[in-house]
C-alpha cells in the first residue's frame, strides 16, 4: 500500500514534481539544485498531509535518509523503536485495546483466540466500507491542500463547501482564478475522488 503513495512538490504556486516518493525526491532534489528559492511545500496525495524533508547533500545522500525518516521506516526498523509483544518481523504491532466485559468474554469464545478475532473483524469491516472510506479520505486530502495553498486565495470559503458538498460544476467556477498549478492539482485530487465514490456505489 505504501509503494502506492504519491507525494507532489510545489515550490510556491508552481507544481515542480508528482510522483511516487523516490520520483518526487529527485525531482524536487534537481529543481532545488538549480537555485529554486520560492518556499517549498510536499503533500501525500492520498492525504493531503504535508510532510517535511531534510534536502541537504546531494539526491542520494536525501534518498539514504529516507530510511530513517519517521514515515518512511520500514517495519523492522519500526519494531527496534517500539519494542514489546508482537510480531514485528511479520509487520504485527502490539497496541492496548480496550472492550467491555462482555467483549473480551465474547472475543476469548472466537476460534484462533483474540488477536486473530480482532484482525479478522477489522478485515471484514475494511472490505465493506474500503470504497467509502478511500473516497471520503481523497477529497478530506483535497480539502487539506486547498487550506494551505489556496487559503487566502478569492473565493476560497465558498470553494470550501462546494468541495464538501460534491458539487464540482460550482467548484470549478469558483477556482477559475487561482494560479493553473493549484488548480490543476485540485481538480485531480476531486476526480480521484469522484472516482472511488463511483467504484464503491458500483460494489
Amino acid at each position: 500500500m505504501e509503494d502506492e503513495r504519491t507525494y507532489t512538490a510545489f515550490a510556491g504556486n508552481r507544481l515542480i514534481a508528482s510522483g511516487s516518493l523516490k520520483t518526487m525526491v529527485l525531482r524536487t532534489r534537481e529543481c532545488l539544485g538549480r537555485g529554486e528559492a520560492a518556499p517549498l511545500l510536499i503533500f501525500e496525495d492520498q492525504t493531503g498531509m504535508q510532510v517535511d524533508f531534510d534536502w541537504r547533500g546531494t539526491a542520494d545522500e536525501v534518498l539514504a535518509r529516507l530510511a530513517s525518516h519517521p514515515l518512511f521506516r520500514s517495519n523492522e526498523a519500526q519494531a527496534q523503536l517500539r519494542p514489546g509483544p508482537g510480531r514485528p518481523r511479520l509487520g504485527v504491532v502490539c497496541r492496548e485495546v480496550s472492550l467491555l466485559p462482555r467483549h473480551w468474554s465474547w472475543l476469548d469464545q472466537r476460534p484462533g483466540g483474540v488477536s486473530a478475532a480482532l484482525r479478522k473483524l477489522v478485515e471484514e469491516a475494511r472490505k465493506r466500507a474500503q470504497g467509502k472510506d478511500l473516497s471520503r479520505v481523497a477529497r478530506e486530502a483535497a480539502g487539506r491542500f486547498m487550506w494551505v495553498m489556496a487559503g487566502n486565495l478569492p473565493n476560497f470559503e465558498e470553494a470550501s463547501r462546494a468541495l464538501y458538498a460534491k458539487d464540482q460544476e460550482r467548484l470549478g467556477m469558483l477556482i477559475g482564478d487561482w494560479p493553473e498549478d493549484i488548480r490543476k492539482h485540485l481538480d485531480r485530487l476531486v476526480q480521484e475522488s469522484v472516482r472511488l465514490e463511483n467504484e464503491a456505489s458500483v460494489t
